[in-house]
């Protein structure tokens, strides 16, 4: 299996290195030339939303990705990666690949000194220690989305089909189970 990561900002090494242990093959995305047809599923690491969106737009990925997810492609976006993925912002006019149907409050919890860990009951995971920072949540849930995971009423976590996103940090715990998670929905398996 083979898993694009997108390394344009944010916790993206993180990321390979919990796929890595899991088994799977992982390929940084950098540049469009980068983005191919011979990958099971992608990764949009937490960062700064606004800098990777815009990132996205320079090296061309934003329409071809937005494709590829539409088409069926696996994405699991973590924080910013959940910001990308959203039909809508509620408190920012900008829509990146609009895929998820959620709406989304960024820096929900406040700046760098609202971060928190939170242990939290995932479906189909169990309970999880998730680490927030500065990180969103979803105010919306709809379509053929589902909520997975909340916090203080708000959701955390939701999935959409192809797609998986979460509000925390999986990559940075040394606790694998929601990477897993993707992978078997890349196999069927969830």
């Amino acid at each position: 299996m083979k898993l694009g990561i997108f390394a344009l900002q944010g916790a993206f090494i993180e990321h390979e290195k919990a796929f890595s242990a899991l088994g799977a093959d992982t390929a940084e995305i950098r540049r469009r030339a980068h983005f191919s047809d011979g990958l099971d599923g992608i990764v949009l690491p937490g960062g700064e939303s606004t800098v990777q969106g815009k990132l996205l737009r320079e090296e061309g990925l934003l329409q071809p990705v937005k494709e590829a997810i539409e088409a069926g492609l696996p994405v699991f976006g973590t924080c910013a990666g959940l910001i990308l993925l959203a039909k809508e912002l509620s408190n920012d006019p900008n829509v990146y690949f609009g895929a998820m149907d959620v709406t989304v409050r960024r820096n929900a919890y406040g700046r760098q000194l609202g971060s928190f860990r939170a242990a939290l009951a995932f479906d189909g995971v169990g309970e999880y220690p998730a680490v927030f920072i500065r990180a969103p949540y979803i105010e919306r849930v709809g379509g053929g989305a589902k909520a997975l995971a909340q916090v203080n009423g708000y959701a955390v976590a939701a999935r959409q089909g192809n797609i998986l996103a979460t509000a925390f940090h999986p990559e940075l715990t040394d606790d694998l189970r929601i990477h897993g998670y993707f992978l078997d929905m890349i196999r069927g398996k969830v």
